[in-house]
């Protein structure tokens, strides 16, 4: 490839990368929002369809912080 010096023995591979990269923890607290969001929100509208909660923003935001608390507790490092 044009740029490529053939020092690839100095870099480490791509599984050491992933490995050693701790990542930006905004960015899985945002995905963590989200995705507890939109888990919660079909959990209560299926819930809801079976008649055991009824469905409403309140209903939902409340599930919602429980599912980002359990997941951010679960995926802490230790």
């Amino acid at each position: 490839m044009a740029g490529d010096s053939g020092t690839d023995g100095d870099r480490g591979g791509f599984r050491e990368g992933l490995e050693s990269s701790a990542g930006d923890p905004r960015l899985l607290i945002v995905l963590n929002a989200i995705l507890s969001a939109l888990f919660a929100w079909w959990l209560v509208w299926g819930a809801a369809l079976i008649g055991a909660v009824e469905y409403s923003l309140a209903t939902v935001a409340v599930v919602a912080v429980g599912l980002f608390l359990l997941t951010h507790v679960m995926t802490r490092p230790s």
